[in-house]
C-alpha cells in the first residue's frame, strides 16, 4: 500500500479508488479536497456513499471521520444529498 493508506480512514480499496482517479499523494488529496475527490470516485463507482465522503474529509483533517465536527458532518451531508 502507498502513502495515502497511512492516513486515517484510507484502506486498500479507497486508496486504489483514489489512485484510479489520479490522486496518488496526500498533497494531491488535500489540494483536491474531499468533495471533488468523492465526485471523481462516484463517476466510476455509483455506490460511493456518505461514509466514503466523510472518510475522505477525515483523512484530510488527519482524524477518524467519526470525530469530524458536527458542522463538517452537516456540510458533507448537505453536499452528499445533492449528488446521491
Amino acid at each position: 500500500m502507498g502513502e495515502l493508506s497511512k492516513l486515517p480512514n484510507i484502506g486498500k480499496v479507497l486508496e486504489e479508488q483514489l489512485n484510479d482517479v489520479g490522486i496518488n499523494t496526500v498533497d494531491e488529496l488535500i489540494e483536491m479536497g474531499s468533495k471533488e475527490a468523492w465526485l471523481k470516485i462516484k463517476e466510476r463507482d455509483d455506490s460511493a456513499c456518505i461514509n466514503k465522503l466523510m472518510a475522505l474529509e477525515g483523512a484530510i483533517q488527519n482524524i477518524r471521520w467519526h470525530d469530524l465536527s458536527d458542522e463538517d458532518k452537516k456540510n458533507l451531508k448537505d453536499f452528499y444529498n445533492i449528488y446521491k
